[in-house]
């Protein structure tokens, strides 16, 4: 497999599992995190677009700590709004992430968590 295939393909997988965890948190069809953010989701009064703002101008790890630090991963539309934000920070390009100190792998893996944490740990398998 090529380098620029296994980028597709976690990307790939990223929006499955977002698709998915949506469906199974609010009962509707994903579309997209454009459609999506015009709903003001929230995570413990923290707007969504705010953290995919701080994501733009580079601050990734800053913007997924105080993702991470304020979750109540209890509540489904905190939930669906963390998916939301892995599904955006997923479209950024390569050079972008790493020039900010991400990578792929990672968003994976904090997606994996978060479901994980969620209470939907089988949904992992299925990727």
């Amino acid at each position: 497999m090529r380098f620029e295939d296994e980028k597709d393909y976690i990307m790939r997988i990223i929006k499955e599992a977002v698709r998915v965890l949506f469906s199974l948190l609010l009962g509707k069809t994903y579309v997209s995190v454009e459609q999506e953010r015009e709903n003001h989701y929230e995570v413990s009064g923290q707007d969504l677009n705010g953290l995919l703002e701080m994501i733009d101008s580079g601050q990734i790890n800053e913007a997924e700590n105080t993702l991470l630090g304020r979750i109540d991963y209890r509540n489904r539309q905190e939930v669906a709004a963390a998916a939301l934000f892995y599904q955006y920070l997923s479209e950024k390009e390569e050079r972008f992430l790493k020039q900010h100190n991400y990578t792929q792998e990672e968003i994976l893996d904090g997606l994996k968590q978060l479901i994980k944490k969620s209470g939907y740990e089988d949904l992992i398998n299925l990727f």
